[in-house]
């Protein structure tokens, strides 16, 4: 099956008063076509960083200092900044972002925000527009949809709100869409709703789905395969399955150990991830590592094959 996205050593590196940091540092994943892809990490680990590296959207300051991304066969590091206005954002990549209520403009009309980008990168006419959105927001099961495009962000759940962002990202049609932990602001029953409807949407439009989180059993709920990124590296790769029953990275063990629902006793990870401009030498998951050894601390591991087609960075790897 032929990647839709694949992301191959990248390397991000940010300005800052303390020097240049380099917040990705050999960051790789490929997303098939059709298929859910969920990227997992703690906070302050590079997941919204990458996000912001594959669409081009990079604070000032960022720049990308090495690696490809491959989206459809373009590489979209070597496209301007109008040309990924023009060709990518929102007409071949979606995105939905994290707050749905800090993501719309509280003064204009939901209908009026979700049309501008389909003036901009969808064909047909405004009647054609205001008849996709309608049968999206149908879709997605938004109350009175016809209404709903002429009332105001505020007038809405929040879960009515992720909704309207769904359709948004989905309104051109795009061939993949990018998740930013889209369910963190919704209570548990709104979240498994979403979750369910992201995977039927999928399925039913043959879309690729980038889905950004930090919670397994979000990642065991809706996606195909994982990809776990720990203090700006790939540690581990491969498909939800296998990596969830035997992982191979210490670090993906010890999420696993710190959620509730998968963990035989619940245990926390130790300390915290270090800050991007004073990485440990060697292994950077070592100082709070259970296992670690010597050498952990002296060399750092690249991403090899385990089993079960399973890529994993540790020197203890099987």
């Amino acid at each position: 099956m032929i990647p839709i996205l694949e992301v191959a050593g990248l390397k991000v590196s940010i300005r800052t008063d303390a020097g240049p940091a380099r917040i990705l540092d050999d960051v790789g994943l490929t997303l098939r076509k059709g298929r859910v892809l969920g990227v997992v990490g703690e906070s302050g680990c590079g997941k919204s960083t990458l996000i912001r590296a594959i669409l081009g959207i990079l604070p000032r300051g960022g720049a990308v200092d090495a690696g490809t991304i491959q989206f459809e066969g373009e590489n979209l590091l070597v496209f301007t900044e109008a040309e990924m206005v023009e060709r990518i954002r929102g007409r071949r990549i979606g995105f939905i972002p994290q707050d749905p209520l800090l993501s719309l403009n509280p003064v204009f009309k939901v209908g009026t925000q979700m049309l501008e980008v389909m003036r901009r990168h969808a064909e047909g006419t405004r009647r054609d527009h205001v008849a996709r959105l309608v049968s999206l927001l149908k879709r997605l099961r938004v109350p009175s949809p016809e209404a709903a495009l002429e009332r105001y962000p505020h007038q809405f759940s929040g879960g009515q709100r992720q909704r309207l962002l769904i359709a948004a990202a989905l309104a051109c049609q795009p061939g993949l869409v990018i998740a930013d932990e889209p369910t963190t602001a919704l209570d548990v029953t709104t979240q498994h709703e979403i979750l369910l409807l992201l995977r039927e949407l999928v399925d039913e439009f043959d879309l690729s789905l980038l889905f950004v989180t930090h919670d397994l059993g979000v990642v065991a709920e809706l996606c195909d395969d994982i990809t776990v990124i720990y203090a700006g590296q790939t540690v581990e790769a491969g498909p939800v399955a296998p990596v969830l029953r035997t992982p191979g990275h210490p670090y993906t063990r010890a999420l696993i150990g710190c959620h509730p629902e998968r963990a035989t006793s619940f245990v926390g990870i130790p300390g915290s991830v270090p800050p991007a401009t004073r990485m440990p030498p060697g292994c950077r998951f070592a100082p709070r590592c259970a296992e670690a050894e010597t050498i952990c601390g002296a060399n750092l591991p690249a991403q090899a094959p385990g089993q079960d087609g399973v890529l994993v960075r540790c020197i203890h790897a099987p």
